[in-house]
């Protein structure tokens, strides 16, 4: 399968600002994408205290959460993203 036969991940991420947990989720997802998603994927960063509404309408309760809403099936996330096979189990990614 060529690279451009696959699919591009959308995901959006929540956090809390500057937060450090925020900031590791932020730093970890990144390097996970460039990894295993190497410009397949496209990464919304949302701030819930300068976009409150949006978390409201996610029905977000945990923070950092990431969802992966493409390829479906849409998954959550929660965390610092820490544990990558956690995350690549998330994303529906097998680490090869």
């Amino acid at each position: 399968m060529r690279v451009s036969d696959l699919p591009i991940y959308h995901l959006t991420l929540f956090i809390t600002g500057g937060s450090p947990n925020s900031v590791r989720a932020i730093n970890n997802l990144k390097v996970i994408c460039e990894k295993h998603l190497s410009g397949r994927y496209e990464l919304d960063v949302v701030d819930v205290y300068q976009h409150p509404e949006l978390a409201n309408q996610e029905q977000i309760i945990a923070l950092p959460t990431l969802i992966k809403r493409f390829p479906e099936p849409v998954r959550r996330l929660v965390g610092d993203m820490s544990d990558t096979a956690k995350v690549l189990r998330g994303l529906g990614i097998s680490d090869t």
